[in-house]
C-alpha cells in the first residue's frame, strides 16, 4: 500500500541530510517528525518542495514534514530507510511511551511465549480430532499401523513442546533460540529418559545431584530454564572476548545450563508444574463449572484488554499435564458463538446498511472463532448485544463445566473446533459441547433480539430527529450547486483558520476550515459519518461523512506530545456515528498547564471537492447553529 511513497521517503531522507543525520522519526496525524543531528544541513525550501510535501515546521527541536493523512503510509517507507528506535509507541506518535505494570509485563511475556505456538498446536489438535474422528466411525482401529501414525502426527508438538516453547522463550527474552532449543534437546535425550526410567540416582562427576525427571510435553520447567539462559548467555558475552565468543559462548552455555537444568532448574519447574497440576485437578474434581462460565461471560472483556493472552496458556498447561483442557477452551467456544449469533440478531434487526454489513460478515467470522470484527464493529459499539453476548456465553459455560465438558486437542474456538471435543474412545463431551453451544446461542440470540426492540427503535427515532434537524446534509451527498451547513464539532468561538497558531493550518496547506476556542471539552459528529482514522493519543480524529464531506478535527497544537493525558475517546476507527454522536473528551486545564494551545482545529480535507468552504468567524456557538458551510 505505501510502494507508491517510495521516492518521496529515499527523497526526503536524502534532503534531511542522509540516514545518519536522523537520530528519530515518528509521526502524528498529518507530519512526519524528525530529530536532526544537525538542522542547519537542512534547506527548508528545498525540503517543501518536494512533492508530496504540504509543509515544514521547525519547532523545539522537532524537524516537522506535513504530508497529509495519509502519513502513516509514507512512514512506512522512511522506516525502512532510517535506522529508528524500535519503540511501537514513538512510530505511533507517543514519545514516552508508559511504562508497563508488572501485571502487563506478565501478561506479555506469556502471550510473547505462547501465541507463536498457536498454529503448531491448532494444526496438532485438528489432527487428534480427525483421528478420533475415524476412530468414533470405525475406519480405523487403535492397533491399526494408521493410528499410530496418526497419532504420531498429532503427537510430536506436544511431545517435544519443550523444544518449541524453548524456542519462542528465547526470542521474547531475546536470548539464543537455537541454543535455547539445544538446552531443551538435552532434557528430552533419549539417554536421559532411559536413566529416568532405570530409577537408578544420577550423580554428575559423581558429585552434583540430577533428579530423575521426565520432562516431555513439560511447560512451566523449560520456560524457567531459558529464562536463567537469557542471563547467563549475556553475562558470557560481556567476559569473554569478541573474537573467541563464536566458540565459547555455546559451549558455556551448554554446560552451565546443561548442570542447572538437571540439578535445580528442571526439578523446581517440576514441582512447579506438579502443583500446577494439582491445582487443574482440583479445579476439574471441585469447581469444573467455573472457570467455563468466568470465561464464557467475561471472555469479550478479556479480548479488549489482552487478558485472554495470558489466561489461554493455562489450558495448554492443564493439557499438557492432564492430556485435557477444560479451563479455556469450553468457556472460550461458547463465547464465540454467543457473540456470532448477537452479530446475527443484530444483522436481522438493524435498518443501518453500514451496520447490517459489518454484522453479517462479523458473525460469519465469529462462527469461525474470530470474534474481533462483530466485538468492535457492533457489539461494543451498541453495547446490548456485548450483554447478551456475556450472559449467553456464561449460560452455555456454565452446562459445559456441570458436565466436566473438555478438549482432548488444542485449537480454534469456531464451529469446527466441536470435533476437538471427540476422544478418550467417547463422544460424550463432543455431545455435550454441541449442547453448551446451543444454549449459548438461544439465550444470547433471544436476548439481543428483546434488547434490540428497545435499543433499535431508540435508534432509529433519533437518526429520525437528527435527519429532521440537519434536513439532508446528513443523508446524501451534496449535489453540484447545492450548499450544506454544518454544527461545529466542538461549542466555542469560531476564528478564521488563518489565525491558528499552527503555521501548517493557518496556510490551509491541509485544507479549508475554522479553529475552535473551546468553552467545552467535548468533540460531537457534525453529520453522520464513519471514523476514518483515529490518533492513538485521541487527540486527532478523522471522519468521512455520508455526504462526502472528509473532516479532521484537530485537538490543541503539538498535544501529541500529552501521550493521550487528558484525552478519552468514545470511538474506535471505522466505528459509525451519528450527527451529535459523542467523539472525544478533552481537559482543556490539562492542555493549558502543560503549555500548550488548546485552539482546536476542524479541516475540511477534501477541500478541493467543493468550490467553497466559509466560517461564520467571530461567533461563538454552542451546538445549535451551523457555523460551517460548504459548497459545491
Amino acid at each position: 500500500m505505501s510502494k507508491k511513497y517510495e521516492s518521496l521517503a529515499a527523497e526526503l531522507i536524502r534532503q534531511l541530510g542522509g540516514k545518519g543525520n536522523i537520530e528519530d522519526a515518528y509521526h502524528c496525524q498529518t507530519r512526519l517528525r524528525f530529530k536532526l543531528a544537525d538542522e542547519s544541513i537542512v534547506d527548508d525550501q528545498i525540503v517543501g518542495q518536494i512533492d508530496g510535501v504540504v509543509k515544514v515546521i521547525r519547532n523545539a527541536g522537532v524537524y516537522q514534514v506535513v504530508i497529509g493523512t495519509h502519513v502513516a503510509d509514507v512512514f512506512e517507507e522512511v522506516e525502512k530507510l532510517v535506522d529508528i528506535k524500535k519503540d511501537t509507541d514513538k512510530k505511533s506518535g507517543n514519545e514516552n511511551a508508559p511504562k508497563k505494570n508488572a501485571f502487563e509485563v506478565i501478561i506479555d511475556f506469556v502471550a510473547g511465549v505462547f501465541q507463536p505456538v498457536i498454529p503448531a498446536l491448532s494444526g496438532a489438535g485438528m489432527v487428534k480430532a480427525l483421528l478420533a474422528l475415524l476412530v468414533v466411525a470405525k475406519v480405523i482401529t487403535a492397533d491399526n499401523q494408521t493410528y499410530m501414525l496418526l497419532n504420531l502426527f498429532a503427537d510430536g508438538v506436544f511431545y517435544f513442546l519443550p523444544i518449541i516453547l524453548a524456542f519462542t522463550t528465547a526470542q521474547k527474552l531475546k536470548c539464543n533460540p537455537i541454543l535455547a532449543a539445544g538446552v531443551a534437546a538435552m532434557m528430552l535425550h533419549p539417554n536421559w529418559t532411559a536413566l529416568v526410567a532405570e530409577g537408578n540416582p544420577v550423580k554428575f562427576f559423581d558429585v552434583i545431584p540430577f533428579t530423575l525427571t521426565n520432562y516431555a510435553s513439560s511447560v512451566i520447567p523449560i520456560i524457567l530454564v531459558i529464562f536463567v539462559q537469557a542471563y547467563v548467555e549475556k553475562l558470557l558475552k560481556k567476559w569473554i572476548p569478541k573474537a573467541v565468543e563464536l566458540v565459547f559462548v555455546p559451549m558455556l552455555t551448554f554446560l552451565i545450563m546443561g548442570t542447572l537444568a538437571f540439578s535445580v532448574l528442571g526439578p523446581i519447574g517440576a514441582i512447579l508444574g506438579g502443583y500446577l497440576a494439582t491445582f487443574f485437578t482440583f479445579l476439574s474434581e471441585t469447581a469444573a463449572w467455573a472457570p467455563a462460565v468466568l470465561v464464557g461471560g467475561l471472555l469479550p472483556l478479556m479480548v479488549m484488554f489482552g487478558l485472554h493472552n495470558g489466561v489461554a496458556p493455562l489450558g495448554v498447561m492443564q493439557m499438557a499435564n492432564l492430556g485435557y483442557d477444560s479451563i479455556f477452551g469450553p468457556g472460550c467456544l461458547c463465547s464465540n458463538m454467543a457473540q456470532a449469533t448477537a452479530g446475527a440478531v443484530v444483522a436481522f434487526r438493524t435498518k443501518d446498511k453500514k451496520t447490517k454489513q459489518i454484522a453479517v460478515s462479523g458473525a460469519i467470522t465469529a462462527y469461525m472463532g474470530i470474534t474481533e470484527p462483530i466485538l468492535y464493529g457492533v457489539s461494543l459499539p451498541k453495547k446490548y448485544p456485548l450483554i447478551a453476548t456475556m450472559i449467553g456465553g456464561a449460560s452455555g459455560g456454565l452446562y459445559a463445566g456441570l458436565t466436566h465438558t473438555h478438549r482432548f486437542a488444542t485449537g480454534s474456538s469456531g464451529l469446527p473446533a466441536v470435533l476437538l471435543y471427540l476422544g478418550d474412545n467417547t463422544t460424550k463431551c463432543f455431545v455435550n459441547i454441541i449442547i453448551a453451544i446451543i444454549i449459548s446461542a438461544v439465550v444470547s440470540g433471544v436476548l439481543t433480539f428483546i434488547f434490540s426492540l428497545k435499543f433499535e427503535k431508540d435508534v432509529e427515532e433519533n437518526g429520525k430527529e437528527v435527519a429532521k434537524e440537519t434536513d439532508n446534509t446528513t443523508k446524501e451527498v451534496i449535489a453540484e450547486g447545492g450548499t450544506a451547513d454544518f454544527i461545529s464539532p466542538v461549542n466555542g468561538e469560531v476564528l478564521p483558520l488563518s489565525e491558528s497558531a499552527d503555521e501548517a493550518f493557518a496556510s490551509e496547506a491541509l485544507g479549508k476550515g475554522a479553529v475552535i476556542i473551546p468553552e467545552e471539552g467535548i468533540v460531537r459528529a457534525p453529520f453522520d459519518a464513519t471514523v476514518a482514522a483515529l490518533f492513538p493519543t485521541n487527540h486527532a480524529i478523522c471522519l468521512e461523512g455520508t455526504n462526502g464531506v472528509e473532516m479532521m478535527i484537530h485537538i490543541g497544537i503539538d498535544t501529541v506530545k500529552m501521550d493521550g493525558k487528558g484525552f478519552q475517546s468514545f470511538v474506535s476507527q471505522d466505528d459509525v456515528v451519528k450527527a451529535g454522536d459523542k467523539l472525544i473528551a478533552f481537559d482543556m486545564n490539562a492542555i493549558r498547564e502543560a503549555g500548550y494551545s488548546e485552539q482546536t482545529m476542524v479541516i475540511i480535507t477534501n477541500t478541493d471537492d467543493f468550490s467553497d468552504v466559509s466560517v461564520d468567524a467571530g461567533k461563538k456557538t454552542d451546538g445549535t447553529d451551523k457555523p460551517i458551510h460548504i459548497s459545491k
